[in-house]
């Protein structure tokens, strides 16, 4: 039995009017029921927050350049060109952040001293200096903070569509659909003395990031073969590139600070506390505190 000319006219206006007023977005109907609100971010590796430390830290510092993007990748996209980098240009910022937040839950693991933006705290220093000695002030500036070690490193790798695949299956005009595709994204992060340049420790993190899609769809004809019915219906969901690398840098400091307490540079208490270790008199032996 057909549907009445009449009636698909009033359904398709109906549908319209609703269009129009319906807001797209706020309309509290899935898949996207409304704007999130931003969020404050938080460490994406929780064990990195338990670190626990008693007694002085380790001054670190990261200059500008020495934790970088050094693959040179771009935005994979079938369609068209994109000048878009595949990772953001700023990864020290992830590697600031999980440094100044380990063992926040238990006053901090580092002290993190301001290297990146170094030219600006100079000048500003300057300008305080000036403003006192024309007001004939007697007041000194304290001495900036010297870092004991060193951070370099980067992301030094991005390999997309290292694996794809899918599978479906369709039955009288019913059917359904899964596809995937696995990147990966690496990071290397070294811990270097400043005292005697060499390289204390070593980390290296490869993070994979997944992206996937489920398709459903319908495709029948009614009515004696003359009215085709056809419904789609699909979701895809691509794991953040920023999240994945922000992960893997974390877990790149929480596996430094595991090495340093293996090779004896620190004492790594998982419980309670951590205490830094003195230096000793053999030339093996460097003091991390700054």
């Amino acid at each position: 039995m057909g549907i009445p000319r009449q009636f698909l006219c009033l359904l398709v206006a109906l549908l319209s009017s609703c269009a129009l007023i319906v807001d797209p977005i706020e309309n509290n109907l899935p898949p996207l029921e409304r704007i999130e609100k931003p969020e404050i971010g938080t460490l994406l590796v929780p064990e990195l927050a338990d670190i626990a430390i008693v007694g002085r830290k380790p001054v670190i510092a990261i200059y500008a350049g020495s934790f970088a993007d050094q693959t040179g990748q771009r935005r994979s996209n079938s369609s068209y060109a994109t000048f878009s980098s595949a990772v953001t240009q700023a990864p020290d910022a992830y590697l600031i952040r999980a440094l100044k937040h380990a063992g926040d839950n238990h006053g901090g693991f580092f002290e993190v001293v301001e290297r990146v933006g170094l030219e600006s705290v100079t000048k500003e220093r300057q300008i305080i200096r000036s403003t006192r000695q024309d007001f004939k002030e007697d007041q000194e500036l304290p001495a900036l903070m010297f870092a004991g070690l060193l951070m370099h490193g980067g992301v030094i790798s991005y390999e997309s569509n290292i694996e794809s695949g899918g599978a479906g299956a369709r039955y009288l005009g019913i059917g359904m659909s899964r596809q995937f595709r696995r990147d990966t994204v690496t990071v290397s992060l070294r811990t270097v003395s400043v005292s005697t340049g060499k390289v204390l420790l070593e980390v290296l993190v490869t993070k994979t990031i997944l992206s996937a899609s489920l398709d459903q769809d319908v495709f029948r004809f009614i009515s004696d073969q003359t009215e085709l019915v056809e419904i789609e219906n699909g979701l895809v969901r691509n794991e953040s590139i920023d999240i994945a690398l922000q992960t893997a840098i974390e877990t790149a400091v929480l596996q430094t600070i595991k090495q340093g307490n293996l090779k004896g540079y620190w004492s790594v208490n998982e419980y309670t506390e951590t205490e830094i270790n003195k230096p000793c008199d053999i030339d093996e032996c460097i003091d991390i505190r700054g």
